[in-house]
């Protein structure tokens, strides 16, 4: 950390607040001191000051010419006890959930196609969890109970199902009862969901966000007259603080934005009603086959029951998405309370009915698994392809309607020309989701099988077990061909790659010409620089990648059920007759695909676990798993927590709280994407309050990423809509970073752009006087070792008014626990005491 900036010429009390982006910080390094105190929050999340500092209010002398530094951690929300790399395990959930929040902007008002948009994302995301649910049904139920106890020689050589067995003829031998038996495991991972959904709720999501800012969103300003965001002449405020400019209000600053109670708890109960009812249908597949009579009319009443809840789960998912225009405290306690019960109610009645007694009756092929996922692979397929559709028809504009100089597509920075694949990333990344859903559950069923069928290969007929479906094993064989076709898209980047770090050798000696005067540029440090530029370049190549995985996945998907459905046998068995090297290759992706499958699974929770663990691993995939958990749980209540409805609330609450205590000015400095929690927690305060802020983000991912990914939320007009409600806003980026980069927020009103020059790194080329060792190129870290980061942080607060002095409130001089009284919790719309 760079010691402390210069102070700034303007008195008056102020505040500076950091946060923290992509691994996390220590508030020893981000205040540059060791001696540091929590003022307020907890050990997951809380801010911090220098011991000297705490009580900085009250002496305001000691701080008339610069600011009272405080830090905000929020690095345990994203990482902590290595065990977390478990929720790595439910990554098709959180990918189907991002797909929710990459809606394109909706050209004109139509509400009917942003509404089925979130139906058809909560629809795919309502598969995902039927499909794990049936993977854990197949290994559990299928594999082992069916197939592994009713053969004998599976069962002798796995002793832990001895009492399964049929061979030993005891009580739990018929099948039937086996698959009761089994049937406990399914259960018991719906139920896992179930209690990690409503736990990580209310350890990280149950943050109400700051009361009494719910003014209505002001009309848009006249076009006669001075610009309504000009600083040129500002209207002071009601807390003697420059009054912005009246926008209207961005989604990420509705009220119930960051509070989906309501939501959550109506998905939780639809998808462990749906878990519930998938082991119920895999219970009623097989036992009651040859049933006469009484057990007849039962097992049918039963699947009516199922069919019926199962129109009920639908209807709940399809009917009601989130509440953001207010704050929503009501659950529906009877609809979360009675549709899981009811559910895991026919699942107990269905196990019993398979558990009745059927003497003479024998497990002989597999259960009908695949007609089951050949049709749920067809229903994603679909709904994918239909969100597509929905996509397309939300980006073109309404007939006889042009656009407008406020329209988000309308001008050169527009959305049209940022946003990823013309609009189709939501579709995409769902996609990717479904890839990933079939791919962990074809190789698991793939490798479980395997194990149990010893030396031999599942379906080929070499052991005693059948196999899992024939669609898994065609899903898990697709796999080395997807990586090899990824390989062609792959070698072409690192060519670009290579070809762009060549052309910027010439740039990057333009750069510091100044600097070397008349010596001679060195090649090697020339060439290092333009390679890390170079590499950085590379984010922007992502969006066509997901675009070639996904297309590939979806027409490899297609493929996997045609080939399944034609052939009805595993690959290595559809190509006997083929020409011998056709019949050896297909023999060879799929042992290929399910040894990929296994390693790459152990491969993942081991680097997941690392990455919770290690600070260097979590940065190189931080910002992927950081950009899946900002975003609220809307599409599937299994996702994991959104660490943002915890960190926005606590942002606002602190930014609110002391300008109106103290009237005086505050800087909100971000760095990655801790620049984003601090945009979205601006986004939240009152107009009023947004006017004695300033903010200040480098290394920002809010255009690059997010403007591009999440266009309806962080496109090009939100981002002006911040420039013009905040007094004043400068961002900071360097060519090297390979994850911050431009907001491309032009002059507007009277305001400066956003984006300040391209910052050098390394600051120097060689050594001089002021660096006479060599610099290292920082790339997205260390923004606050660069000599402009403490010139935009004075030139913003110079900007800033100077705070009105007041008299302090003998009340706030000290609590009980020391603290002073205006760290303690207090409503943000507590009226400002009269001055």
């Amino acid at each position: 950390m760079s010691p402390a900036t210069p102070a700034p010429d303007s008195g008056g009390a102020a505040l500076e607040l950091l946060v923290h982006g992509v691994g996390g910080a220590t508030p020893q390094d981000m205040l540059d001191d060791p001696r540091t105190v929590r003022v307020t929050g907890d050990r997951t999340a809380a801010v911090y000051r220098r011991a000297e500092d705490r009580h900085a209010e009250l002496s305001p002398e000691r701080f008339a010419a610069g600011p009272v530094p405080e830090a905000y951690c929020w690095s345990n929300l994203t990482s902590g006890d290595g065990a977390r790399a478990l929720w790595l395990l439910l990554l098709p959930f959180m990918v189907v959930n991002l797909a929710h929040w990459m809606r394109p902007p909706a050209r004109g008002r139509r509400p009917g196609l942003v509404r089925l948009y979130g139906v058809l994302v909560r629809l795919v995301a309502l598969t995902l969890t039927v499909l794990l649910t049936a993977a854990a049904c197949e290994v559990a139920l299928d594999l082992t109970a069916w197939q592994c106890a009713g053969a004998a020689t599976c069962a002798d050589a796995h002793s832990w199902l001895g009492f399964l067995s049929v061979e030993r003829g005891g009580w739990w031998s018929q099948p039937g009862r086996r698959l009761a038996a089994a049937a406990l495991l399914p259960t018991a991972l719906v139920g896992l969901l179930w209690y990690l959904s409503h736990r990580t709720w209310s350890a990280y999501e149950a943050q109400r966000p700051p009361t009494g800012h719910d003014e209505p969103a002001p009309e848009p300003a006249p076009a006669a007259g001075p610009g309504p965001g000009s600083t040129s002449a500002p209207t002071p405020g009601p807390d003697g603080g420059q009054a912005a400019r009246q926008e209207p209000r961005p989604p990420l600053g509705r009220p119930g934005f960051w509070y989906g109670r309501r939501i959550v708890a109506r998905l939780r109960a639809a998808h462990t009603a749906a878990g519930f009812l998938t082991v119920t249908a895999a219970l009623l597949a097989a036992p009651g086959r040859q049933d006469t009579g009484g057990r007849a009319a039962l097992g049918t009443a039963l699947q009516v029951a199922l069919a019926l809840l199962t129109v009920i789960v639908v209807r709940v998912v399809c009917r009601r998405g989130r509440t953001e225009h207010r704050l929503d405290l009501r659950v529906e306690r009877a609809l979360v309370t009675w549709l899981p019960g009811a559910s895991l109610a026919l699942l107990v009645l269905a196990a019993l009915h398979s558990a009745w007694s059927r003497p003479g009756s024998v497990s002989t092929g597999t259960l009908p698994g695949d007609a089951f996922f050949g049709s749920l692979t067809l229903a994603q397929g679909g709904l994918v392809v239909a969100l597509g559709v929905v996509a397309l028809l939300l980006r073109r504009p309404p007939r006889n309607a042009g656009p407008h100089p406020g329209a988000p597509d309308a001008g050169t920075g527009g959305a049209r020309s940022r946003t990823v694949l013309r609009g189709l990333g939501g579709p995409a990344v769902a996609m990717l989701a479904c890839a990933l859903g079939g791919v962990m559950s074809g190789g698991v069923a793939q490798r479980v099988a395997d194990w149990l069928d010893g030396p031999a290969t599942p379906g080929m007929g070499e052991g005693p077990l059948i196999g899992p479906p024939v669609l898994l094993s065609w899903q898990a064989s697709v796999i080395p061909v997807l990586l090899l076709l990824l390989a062609v898209p792959a070698a072409v980047l690192a060519v670009r790659t290579a070809c762009a770090a060549r052309r910027l050798r010439a740039v990057v000696e333009a750069d510091y010409a100044a600097e070397r005067g008349d010596e001679r540029p060195d090649p090697v440090r020339t060439a290092r620089i333009a390679a890390c530029r170079a590499r950085a370049s590379l984010t922007d190549a992502a969006p066509v990648l997901v675009g070639v995985v996904s297309a590939t996945a979806l027409l490899l998907g297609a493929a996997s059920v045609v080939g399944a459905w034609a052939s009805g046998n595993v690959p290595g068995r559809a190509f006997d007759g083929a020409h011998p090297a056709v019949a050896s290759l297909a023999s060879a992706t799929q042992a290929l695909g399910s040894w990929m499958v296994g390693f790459g699974f152990l491969l993942f929770v081991t680097w997941g676990r690392r990455a919770y663990r290690d600070v260097s691993a979590r940065r190189t995939i931080g910002i992927l798993w950081d950009v899946g958990t900002f975003w609220p749980r809307a599409a599937h209540p299994f996702a994991p927590p959104c660490y943002a409805e915890r960190a926005v609330p606590d942002l606002t609450w602190r930014m609110s709280s002391w300008t109106r205590r103290t009237g005086g000015r505050l800087v909100i400095s971000g760095h990655s994407q801790g620049s984003v929690l601090a945009a979205a927690a601006v986004w939240q305060l009152p107009p009023t309050t947004r006017g004695r802020v300033a903010l200040l983000t480098y290394g920002s991912p809010l255009e690059r990423l997010y403007g591009r990914w999440f266009p309806a939320y962080f496109g090009p007009e939100a981002l002006r809509g911040l420039h013009r409600t905040v007094d004043c806003w400068h961002n900071l980026h360097r060519a090297t970073d390979p994850i911050g980069g431009p907001v491309l927020v032009p002059a507007e009103d009277g305001r400066p752009a956003v984006d300040a020059p391209v910052l050098l790194d390394p600051v120097a080329y060689g050594r001089t006087r002021d660096h006479p060792l060599p610099e290292p190129i920082l790339g997205h870290s260390d923004y606050q070792a660069d000599p402009a980061f403490a010139e935009h942080r004075t030139a913003l607060l110079d900007r800033l008014l100077p705070a009105v002095p007041r008299q302090r409130d003998p009340a706030e001089r000290a609590d009980h626990s020391g603290r002073p009284g205006h760290l303690r919790a207090q409503p943000p719309d507590r009226p400002h005491p009269p001055r």
